[in-house]
This record gives C-alpha cells, sequence and structure tokens, in this order.
C-alpha cells in the first residue's frame, strides 16, 4: 500500500522502546512499546530485528500494512553515542524500509526536543539519566555540543545502573568494617527481602536475584538519602554535581553560559524530580549559568521523536499543537 502517514517516531532506550505513528496533522495513529535497544549486547542485525517487532505493532494499530509505513522515519536510539554509530544506525534503519527517509539521533536528543516550547527555536541543553547519563545541546544553526557517553572510559559517572553499583558497594564496606557506616547496609538487602549484604551479595553473585533488578536499588538509595543517611546523600549529591558538569560544559560549549537557555532534564532518575537532587541541581547550575532556566521534562522521550519528525516533513503549527495535546 501506500504511504498513509507523515511520521514513524522511535524512541529506543536500553530498557524499553516506544513507536508512534503520526499523521500530518500531528493526530497519532497508532503505538507500542517493545524491550530496549541494546546493539552493544546483541548486535545491530538482533537489535534491529527486535525494533522492527515494535515498529510493526505500531503500524498495525495505525492500519497500515507496509513497509513503508511512512514519509520520515525519526529515530532516536540509546547506544548511538558517537556521530559515526548514528550514522551506520541511519543507514541500516533506511534499509529496513520502514519510511521514504530516516534520520537517527542520539535518545538525548529526544528530550531535548520534547523539552522545548511549541514554536522555539532549538537552541538549549538536556541532560539525560535512565539507565546511564548522557548530555546534549543544540543551536539554531545546527551546531551542537555532544559527549560520548560510553562510561568510565569516557570520563562518565552516574545513572541508575551506577549509583546502584555505588550504592551495593558502600553498604557491602560498611557491613564488614571497610567503609564509613550506612542504612544503605540495611536498606538495599531489606528492598529483596533479606537481612545482611552478605546475603544480598551472594544472591546476586548467585543469580537468585537476577541482574536487571539491580536497577531497583536506585528509589532506595533515594529513599535512604532523604531519611537523613549521609553516604547516601553523598551520592545523590555526587549525580546533581555530575549533571551540573554536564550541562554547563556543554552550555560553555555552544557560548550559552551568559545567556538565557533551557536545561532540560530527562530520563527515569531526573523524572522523578528528588527534592535534594533537583536543589543540588538548581544550585550548581545557578552558580555556573546564572541565567540558565532548569526544567524537567515530564513528556515521554517519544513525543520528541515525534516533534523531530513533523520538523522534517515541515509540518504546520497546528500539528504540533495537535500532537502535543495527546502528550500533555
Amino acid at each position: 500500500m501506500g504511504v498513509t502517514a507523515a511520521v514513524l517516531a522511535v524512541d529506543a532506550g536500553n530498557s524499553k522502546t516506544d513507536v508512534a505513528v503520526i499523521g500530518a496533522d500531528g493526530q497519532v495513529l497508532g503505538t507500542a512499546r517493545g524491550g530496549g535497544f541494546q546493539p552493544p549486547v546483541v548486535g545491530v542485525r538482533a537489535a534491529l530485528d527486535a525494533l522492527a517487532r515494535t515498529v510493526a505493532a505500531a503500524a498495525a494499530a495505525a492500519g497500515l500494512t507496509g513497509p513503508p509505513y511512512a514519509t520520515h522515519v525519526a529515530a532516536c536510539l540509546a547506544n548511538a553515542d558517537l556521530p559515526v554509530e548514528e550514522r551506520q544506525l541511519e543507514t541500516a534503519v533506511h534499509e529496513r524500509g520502514w519510511g521514504a527517509a530516516a534520520r537517527v539521533h542520539n535518545d538525548t536528543f529526544a528530550i531535548l526536543r520534547a523539552g522545548l516550547p511549541a514554536g522555539a527555536e532549538p537552541r538549549g541543553v538536556a541532560v539525560v539519566c535512565g539507565a546511564g547519563i548522557n548530555c546534549v545541546g543544540m543551536l539554531p544553526d545546527g551546531r551542537t555540543a555532544r559527549f560520548p557517553a560510553l562510561g568510565k572510559i569516557s570520563g562518565d559517572w552516574g545513572g541508575g545502573s551506577g549509583l546502584a553499583e555505588e550504592a551495593l558497594w558502600s553498604a557491602a564496606r560498611a557491613e564488614d568494617g571497610r567503609g564509613e557506616p550506612t542504612e544503605l547496609a540495611r536498606t538495599l538487602p531489606a528492598h529483596f527481602g533479606l537481612d545482611s549484604m552478605y546475603a544480598l551479595i551472594e544472591a546476586l553473585h548467585l543469580e537468585h536475584v537476577p541482574y536487571e533488578r539491580r536497577h531497583e536499588l536506585t528509589p532506595v538509595l533515594f529513599a535512604t538519602a532523604a531519611a537523613g543517611d549521609p553516604v547516601a546523600g553523598a551520592l545523590v549529591d555526587r549525580l546533581g554535581d555530575e549533571v551540573v558538569a554536564l550541562a554547563s560544559v556543554a552550555l560553555g560549549r555552544l557560548g550559552l553560559l551568559d545567556e538565557e537557555a533551557p536545561v532540560l532534564l530527562g530520563g527515569s532518575v531526573l523524572a522523578a524530580r528528588h527534592p535534594r537532587l533537583v536543589a543540588r541541581i538548581d544550585e550548581g547550575l545557578h552558580a555556573r549559568a546564572p541565567k540558565a532556566t532548569v526544567e524537567v521534562v515530564g513528556e515521554p522521550p517519544v513525543l520528541g521523536a515525534a516533534l523531530l519528525g513533523l520538523d522534517a516533513v515541515g509540518a504546520p503549527a497546528d500539528a504540533y499543537a495537535r500532537l502535543r495535546g495527546q502528550y500533555a
């Protein structure tokens, strides 16, 4: 059949994928959710095969029987951390034939685009903190600021997975006497119904507690910090300082440190709006970029991918308003 949709929007994170089919008028025609997008773990072909199933489900929900499904594919993908990876994945996505044209962005750009107000120029910085941590910035002339975001080898610290590991490390050392006492030695194992860090370490090592459940410990860390534990609080503060460092460096690269510019926060850790973390970020950014405004992006990142798609097809203004209204 012919193309009947304007945009196929994809937000594929490490843990989940959202796909939306968007009409030329901004109407959401169909959606679907799938698992995470992890080419480094399973390979590009297998990752795209899994993504293809979610794309097909969204297209079916929209009543499409292609491919092709849309005029333009706007895919914001985790693990597209380097420009060369974006280009490689863009070629691979285009070869799938889901749309007449395709553009791949790192998934942090979805947060940036979703957080900009209607009619605003693409000008500002976004920091995402979900399983990992990343930051991008953009100016209206197309210039960007970004980081490799490849973990410790590229200087990164933080993200839900990193926080969980730091919390486990501190709690283990507290229990056996090598480290400072912390309530984390009690609260982390208690989350899994265990009575000691030794029991939790054993359960994790023997996979009685699956590896992927470690991310559940990040909210426990924040709750322990909120209850006044100094070790947990120091980890929360360190994350806030890392967000400030990323955002202020990106603002500086774009010449925005002394100008009014939005700093948009997204990802599960930042979207939770933990008071101590948000306050630390506000304080740090005010000191380094006093005119910057901090805002947590509550809309789903797939909205950002869809808006990037509408940008690409030259959609009318009312299409943007209609699309945002469906994700409000």
